[in-house]
């Protein structure tokens, strides 16, 4: 099958409202935003804890931070599957091969990420704003609420490239969810699975999807810079 013939097909796979296409294409969604959206939850508020305070051991934890950044997504993967599997510690709440599971290890992978970026923006802004918050004599907590509210655009931004990093990583959701049908197929799974099988069509969808997905993430991404930038030109 050439290139233009998978095309042609891929395109009416999409139009033509397939349903195995669509499950697979709103799980992915599913995961990747549930898992993102925890990961802030705790990446953001920590980045900001760190910016703000020093501490004994600070660097050893920004060291670990930066060291689970670049860690394969496979090997958190298999950490994962250890400590939930049947002889894991884990294994009796019965997560393997299961969306559960998959959300997880995404988790895992996006939380450092989202903390070290974060961190870098909200440092930034401590040290604009620290002569500020001496003089009115401002607690940490509300220091921390101060940054995250001041850097709400900013962290819009960190958002988008970690629900990019989470929809397109592939290693860790197979390991942990099996790549099962109408079960834990994902799309980075399903397209890995289906160009294996020749079926280039199908994937070259998924492709597709992930490809819009893509620029749609980097089109509001630019928006909101170029809102940031004119935003700091009239102030």
């Amino acid at each position: 099958m050439d290139l233009l013939t998978s095309f042609h097909l891929a395109v009416s796979l999409l139009f033509s409202g397939d349903a195995d296409l669509y499950e697979i294409i709103f799980l992915s969604l599913r995961v990747s935003l549930t898992s993102v959206s925890a990961a802030l939850c705790i990446g953001v508020p920590l980045g900001a804890f760190l910016a703000s305070i020093v501490f004994p051991g600070r660097a050893a934890v920004i060291i670990l931070i930066n060291t689970l950044l670049s860690m394969p997504p496979v090997v958190i993967g298999l950490l994962v599957y250890m400590l939930i599997s049947r002889a894991g510690p884990f294994g009796f709440l019965d997560l393997l091969y299961s969306p559960t599971a998959m959300i997880i290890a995404q988790f895992l992978l996006i939380v450092p990420l989202s903390t070290a970026l974060s961190r870098q923006l909200f440092e930034h802004l401590h040290h604009e704003y620290n002569p500020l918050f001496s003089s009115l004599r401002l607690s940490l907590w509300r220091r921390i609420i101060a940054l995250l509210v001041d850097a709400k655009l900013s962290l819009v931004t960190i958002g988008l490239v970690s629900f990019g990093r989470a929809i397109s990583e592939v290693g860790a959701v197979i390991l942990v969810g099996g790549n099962i049908k109408h079960a834990t197929r994902v799309m980075t799974s399903a397209i890995a699975l289906e160009t294996s099988r020749g079926e280039l069509a199908f994937a070259l969808a998924l492709g597709i999807v992930l490809l819009i997905i893509a620029l749609g993430v980097n089109l509001f991404s630019a928006a909101l810079r170029a809102r940031m930038d004119k935003a700091d030109i009239n102030v």
